[in-house]
Formats: structure tokens, sequence, C-alpha cells
């Protein structure tokens, strides 16, 4: 019994590789679609990876920073950062007195006499500061809501650093991280829907092309696995190929880009992080592509033969 089934698993891959060769058009076709979309995939992947750096490397600079009278005294300040420290959102509390503020600002403007003079002609005008730190910089508004307490504003020489323009870009990079991360999902699915019709479509007219041969199995004795095999082994020899050639497409990109065209950066997609991200991950992006492509190929030849071979068991 065991050897029957041996048997019959070897003919129908045999018979899926033979179908595989005997539609070379068709499978060309059909492999094309496929490669095209798990490039599109796996560009979109490895662009998402990249966009999630680019963003981490934003959200990395992002603080807010209270002002401090000159009045505050050291025990105000040492309460304000316990108080501080109580927010969940946020992962550490800076202390920058005048004296370094000064030295900072002076380091800043080096190059620049008439602003060193202009400074060196008063009396230190920078106030102290506490840079605050959040865990998630798209979650800024228990920070925001302390912030505006009164008794906090009580002790604030100046709106802190994360009113005004630069709110409205922190506020800014939030919304652009969430839409892209959304429209990925969204385009990924809909290749992925795109690339199943595909695959249905081709083994719709494999088996309307050789409709009769089927027939004639089924009247020799041909179970229904046997019959629908064939199919499902031909569609994974697609994906696997597919898969690829998509790798090769991809990272022919990424070599191109990063070396001939001498490319850092095109927009918020670091073309340097994205070939490094793309060889370190290689193994990984490789056996992704192939189950991907596997599975679109066998999911739809599955569907395609239950729709269109009307056999009863």
């Amino acid at each position: 019994m065991h050897s029957k089934r041996s048997i019959t698993i070897e003919r129908i891959f045999k018979n899926g590789f033979i179908n595989f060769g005997r539609n070379i058009w068709l499978a060309i076709a059909a492999i094309a679609m496929m490669a095209t979309t798990l490039t599109i995939l796996l560009f979109a992947v490895v662009s998402s990876a990249t966009f999630d750096h680019t963003i981490s490397g934003l959200t990395s600079h992002i603080d807010v920073s209270i002002y401090l009278k000159d009045s505050v005294t050291d025990d105000q300040r040492s309460q304000l950062v316990s108080q501080l420290y109580k927010i969940d959102n946020v992962q550490s509390v800076a202390y920058t007195s005048k004296d370094q503020a000064l030295k900072s600002y002076e380091a800043a403007n080096a190059t620049n006499s008439d602003l060193l003079a202009a400074i060196s002609e008063t009396d230190n005008p920078l106030p102290a500061s506490l840079t605050i730190k959040p865990k998630n910089p798209d979650d800024l508004q228990s920070i925001r809501n302390f912030i505006a307490k009164p008794t906090v504003l009580g002790l604030q020489s100046d709106p802190s650093n994360d009113s005004g323009d630069r709110r409205t870009a922190i506020d800014n990079i939030t919304r652009a991280t969430h839409f892209f991360q959304e429209a990925g999902i969204v385009g990924i699915i809909l290749f992925l829907i795109i690339s199943m019709l595909i695959i249905f479509n081709t083994i719709r007219m494999a088996i309307f092309n050789r409709r009769d041969e089927l027939v004639i199995m089924r009247l020799l004795g041909a179970s229904t696995a046997f019959i629908r095999g064939p199919f499902v082994v031909e569609t994974m020899a697609y994906g696997t190929v597919a898969a690829a050639v998509s790798l090769l497409i991809c990272w022919g990109i990424f070599k191109v880009a990063s070396h001939t065209l001498q490319a850092s950066t095109l927009g918020l997609l670091d073309i340097k992080y994205a070939d490094q991200f793309f060889s370190s991950h290689l193994v990984q992006i490789l056996t992704l592509q192939l189950l991907v492509g596997i599975l679109i190929g066998a999911v739809s030849s599955l569907i395609a033969t239950r729709r269109y071979l009307k056999f009863h068991r």
C-alpha cells in the first residue's frame, strides 16, 4: 500500500513537470506575471523595512524640551523630573544648565562671529532646560498634557519646543508613518489577489485545452487527486521559477542603484540601506519568495481544479 502511494505521488510530480514543459509558452506567460507580482511584493517588503529604518532615524531625534526660568530652584527641578518619570511614555529626562546651553550655542555657531559677538555683550540669556525623550514618539499627548498644567507652565520661561512648527512636523511624520504602513499592507494584499487570479485563469485554460484527455483518464479509473495533482505541481513549479526570477530582478535593481548610479537615497528610500537589508536577509527573503510563490500557485490551482474539474469522489 505504501509502495503504491509512493508510485502515485511520483507520477503526479512527473506529470506535473511534463505539463510544465508541454505548456511552455503558457508557463512562460504565467511565470512572467507571477515574477512581476513577486518582484513588486519583494520590493514592497524591502521598501517597507527601509522606510521604517528611515522613520526610526527621524523619530529617534524627536524629543520635548522644557525651558526653565532662572528662578527655578534645584528642589523644584528635581521634583519636576520625578513627576515626568511617572509618565508612562517618558524614557529619559536630561538636564541642561545655563552654562551648558551657552557652550553648546557657541560651539554650534563657532563660524558666525556676529552671533558670538552679540551674545558675549550680554549676560547669558539662554535658559536651563529639561529634554524629555519619549518611549513612543507617535504618542506625545500624555507629555503635552503634563507640560500644559498651570503649575508646570509657571516654571517655564518659554513655550516648549513641542509647540508651533515642530509639533506640526512631528505630527506629520506620525501620520506619514501610519499611511505608508497601511498602504503597504493594502498593496501587498491587492497584488496577491491579482497573482492568484492570473494563475487561476492559466489553470482554467489548461483544463479546457486538455478536457478530453482528463475525461479519458477519469474513465480509465484515475482518482480525483491523481488528476488534480499535476496541475498543483505545475503551478508550484511556476511559483518556484518566478520566485528565483524576481529575486534576481530585485538584486539587480538594488546593485545598479547603489553602485552604478552611485545613489544613496531616493526621497525617504535609503538605497544603500535597502541594498544592505536585501543582502543581509537574502536567505530569509529567498525562503519567503519561494513559500509565497509556491503557495500562490498551489492555492490558485486547487481552487481552479475544484471549480472546473467537476469530478465526484
